[in-house]
Order: C-alpha cells, then sequence, then structure tokens
C-alpha cells in the first residue's frame, strides 16, 4: 500500500520506504545498489519493515511519478 492506515505502520508502507530511499539517493545508486543496501540495513536492524524487491521497484516509480527522482544513465538520483 501506498499510505499508511491504522492497521499499517508508515514503515510498511511505499511512502514510508521511499522516505528511506531517499536518504539513500544523496549520491546515485543504481536499483541494485540500493536493493542491496536495504537489505544490509534491514539485516543489521536499522529497518524492522520487511520489503520485497516488487516493493523497491514500485516505490521507485512512485517517486518518479511525484517528481522526487529520476534516472540518468542507469542511476537514480534524486531531483532538487
Amino acid at each position: 500500500m501506498i499510505i499508511p492506515t491504522k492497521h499499517t505502520n508508515f514503515s510498511e508502507s511505499l511512502l514510508g520506504f521511499g522516505g528511506y530511499i531517499l536518504t539513500l539517493l544523496e549520491i546515485p545508486n543504481s536499483i541494485d545498489e540500493l536493493w542491496n543496501k536495504y537489505k544490509n540495513d534491514y539485516a543489521n536492524k536499522v529497518l524492522y519493515a520487511k520489503h520485497s524487491f516488487d516493493n523497491l521497484i514500485l516505490t521507485i516509480v512512485f517517486l518518479h511519478a511525484i517528481g522526487a527522482v529520476d534516472e540518468r544513465d542507469g542511476m537514480i538520483v534524486k531531483c532538487n
């Protein structure tokens, strides 16, 4: 789900996951790099919400739709 509900934590929503992804985009990253960073942070309990690779793709699409990220030369970059 894109936005949290009363039964879903913010971190489990795509909106919450998008906020986390934006913190990783201080420098451009590929999809694979973003996925590996997420898996590492989840394993180290930096994040408590488990997301699938599909959720990562949906989150990138959502962030692109609202103009928060763009793709340049195969890298995901944060828009200003």
